[in-house]
């Protein structure tokens, strides 16, 4: 739980100066963005999953 308490104070941050410069959030648009990152996360786990059942 504090890995993702810090890594969304590390994104307002983030958010924060890149406003305050006046530059483009470093963002996805938010539908794509979350569909990638649930993507890396399956593949992660299902790397994991066949090493397991087959390699194991």
């Amino acid at each position: 739980m504090q890995e993702a308490l810090l890594a969304l104070f590390a994104g307002f941050v983030v958010g924060v100066i890149f406003t305050a410069v006046k530059l483009p959030i470093p963002a996805p648009p938010v539908l794509s963005g979350v569909l990638g990152i649930v993507g890396v996360y399956l593949g992660g786990l299902s790397y994991q999953w066949l090493v397991e059942r087959f390699f194991s």
